[in-house]
């Protein structure tokens, strides 16, 4: 029987929230802003602040005006120097921005090209937009590289230890599949999943594996795995019609990819695209966090075995989720709660 989640703590903040960064240790990082009467801005890009919670009551260590305010693209995360890392839009274009950790004292900030969606860790940040992938150092501020490749889009990312995995499209047949670069210098090295899927909707990665939600899974499964979702499919309709699935869980290992078998695959729903319920995927410490509505459930990436599962209240209203270590810090529109996933 699924439980519900046990809260550690839940604060409700005077400003509208827009992201959150949590670690193993110190504070919760919240970034939002203050929405004027009336909802109305001169600017596209709204000012942003930053506000410190003590990770086990919830109370305020330190709130500052930040230069990365609400817009296109953003991303947070804590340096190797006791800094907080934040990139994103900004009046004078997109910036990433070294605060320190302990009082959110300004410490830098540089300009870098345009970007829809990042991933920030101690040592790099990677930004994404349609056209380009690159890296910036963490520390020093600069650009280390970018990926730029005529026939590609781009769509999300995540890392895997020393790999960058992306989600791309061709351009020319507008099928999705993984790519795999270098993290240190963004070379390429492989393709991950082939360019063959409809969409793919959420990409997570931890330690060395990786997983994605999909549909029409078929068209990347070696032909082994491909007989065995057929199997499971079909014997979910007792009339014996021929299913599609609408939304599925694939597992992959980084480094092979699809050349090998893939960890695990599951179809998770079979209803037509406008009914097939809404899935989000999360992964820490060698556990994937699959999300459907107000559920959480646990399992390993490497074999998929189910470790938990339950219910956690506002998750399906989110704006934002991180799960660090067992603790899950859900942002609502202007409440932050943290929740404990023993498992």
């Amino acid at each position: 029987m699924t439980s519900t989640a046990r809260r550690r703590w839940s604060r409700e903040l005077e400003s509208e929230v827009d992201g959150v960064a949590f670690s193993a240790d110190g504070g919760v990082l919240v970034h939002g802003y203050d929405p004027p009467a009336g909802m109305m801005w001169v600017d596209d890009v709204i000012p942003g602040k930053c506000a410190s919670l003590d990770r086990n009551t919830g109370e305020t260590i330190w709130s500052s005006p930040c230069e990365v305010g609400y817009g296109r693209g953003f991303g947070a995360g804590f340096g190797e120097n006791q800094d907080v890392i934040v990139v994103g839009p900004s009046n004078q274009g997109h910036r990433i921005v070294r605060m320190a950790r302990a009082d959110g004292q300004l410490i830098g900030v540089e300009s870098v090209p345009a970007f829809d969606e990042a991933e920030v860790h101690a040592d790099v940040s990677f930004c994404l937009s349609a056209g380009k992938v690159f890296a910036v150092s963490s520390t020093t501020l600069a650009v280390l590289w970018t990926r730029q490749k005529d026939g590609e889009r781009y769509h999300l990312l995540a890392r895997a230890g020393g790999l960058l995995l992306v989600v791309y499209s061709n351009t020319r047949t507008k099928h999705y599949g993984v790519l795999t670069l270098d993290a240190r210098n963004g070379k390429y090295l492989d393709e991950a999943v082939p360019a063959s899927l409809p969409a793919i909707g959420n990409l997570a990665a931890t330690g060395a594996n990786a997983a994605i939600l999909t549909r029409d899974l078929a068209r990347v499964l070696p032909g082994e795995s491909a007989g065995k979702l057929m199997i499971d499919l079909a014997m979910r309709d007792p009339e014996g019609d021929s299913l599609l699935d609408t939304c599925s869980l694939l597992a992959f290992a980084a480094e092979t990819g699809m050349v090998e078998e893939p960890l695990w695959f599951e179809a998770l729903s079979t209803l037509p695209l406008d009914d097939a319920p809404e899935f989000g995927i999360a992964a820490d410490a060698g556990k994937l966090y699959l999300v459907r509505g107000a559920h959480l459930e646990v399992r390993d990436l490497h074999t998929g075995r189910r470790l938990g599962d339950w219910t956690v209240p506002g998750l399906d209203e989110r704006v934002d989720w991180v799960v660090r270590d067992g603790a899950c810090v859900l942002a609502e529109e202007r409440r932050i709660s943290i929740f404990e996933l023993p498992a």
